[in-house]
């Protein structure tokens, strides 16, 4: 007993300042993060001391933020072709919002048909002829949207703008074997994460959705949410059919883009390497929503000695 209250007593004696030297090392990473609602007053800038980021339940220094209304931005369109070919109110909705866009923004449309990423433009700043490329649904046989979600986000190279996709499907995957958990969602999740990219998604049924099976729906729609929640964006939907009209959630978005930010921040990275970290990103005023990715790519510590070189 006298050995055990000798050990006891020697680590008790351990100054407190001695082991908080032994904190993880930051390094800068960064995030897109948008400012959702204000719901007090008009929208205004975000300013670093009023946002709280954790890693891990631990507080960490944001050291910049940096409004990317006006910078370019790049949208793309991902239409997922088994949807109903009903929508012809929704679709001259989506032209008018493509020709709106800024002169900095350019589009880009892109299919899923039977499971296949198929681009049917290319993101021009020709906004006209983007909304040209953006046709109806064919109303064809539900296939995964997941896997062609993904090679869009990997396919798109970054050229310092914004990237957005907004994607518009069901949801549903056939192949799942489990309703609410879907890896191939998940693998999307995480390209989208790792390349910085916001997904919003609008569900649109498939043409036969009053005969499938509700808890498919419901499957589809949680995938949907799930995807745009972890990325930062936000997923739009009411009920099991069409929405009536996509006009009040596209002015949603359009508020959404019109307030995203540049969060620069000091991270702990991960023990093997650069990779996604979890970040929880909230702001100390109680009337602002905060939309921030759940994970972000965190780069390795520099190497000791090692010079610095100029950065991204």
């Amino acid at each position: 007993m006298n050995r055990i209250a000798t050990i006891a007593s020697a680590v008790l004696a351990v100054p407190f300042f001695a082991l908080a030297q032994t904190a993880t090392p930051t390094v800068p990473a960064r995030m897109v993060i948008t400012a959702g609602h204000f719901y007090s007053h008009e929208a205004r800038d975000l300013m670093p001391g009023e946002l709280i980021v954790t890693q891990d339940f631990e507080p960490l220094t944001v050291t910049k933020v940096t409004p990317l209304s006006g910078t370019p931005l790049e949208l793309f369109f991902l239409v997922d072709n088994c949807s109903s070919c009903e929508a012809n109110k929704q679709f001259s909705e989506l032209h008018r919002f493509i020709t709106s866009q800024s002169e900095n923004t350019t589009v880009g449309v892109a299919y899923i048909r039977e499971g296949q990423l198929e681009i049917a433009q290319d993101p021009i700043p020709d906004r006209e002829k983007a909304a040209k490329a953006l046709n109806t649904p064919e109303g064809n046989k539900p296939s995964n949207p997941f896997v062609a979600l993904r090679q869009l986000i990997e396919g798109w190279k970054p050229d310092g703008s914004r990237h957005v996709v907004i994607m518009i499907s069901n949801g549903i995957d056939p192949t799942a074997t489990k309703e609410l958990l879907d890896p191939t969602a998940d693998a999307a999740i995480e390209a989208a994460q790792r390349a910085g990219i916001v997904v919003f998604a609008f569900y649109h049924p498939s043409a036969d959705y009053l005969t499938t099976d509700p808890s498919q729906i419901y499957a589809g729609q949680v995938q949907l949410a799930h995807i745009a929640t972890e990325t930062g964006g936000e997923a739009y939907l009411v009920g099991f059919g069409p929405l009536p009209s996509l006009a009040p959630f596209l002015g949603d978005l359009w508020d959404h883009l019109g307030n995203q930010y540049m969060m620069e921040f000091l991270a702990m990275p991960g023990e093997h390497g650069p990779g996604l970290q979890a970040i929880d990103v909230r702001s100390d005023q109680m009337d602002v929503d905060i939309m921030a990715p759940a994970k972000t790519l965190v780069p390795a510590p520099k190497a000791e000695g090692s010079v610095s070189g100029s950065g991204q």
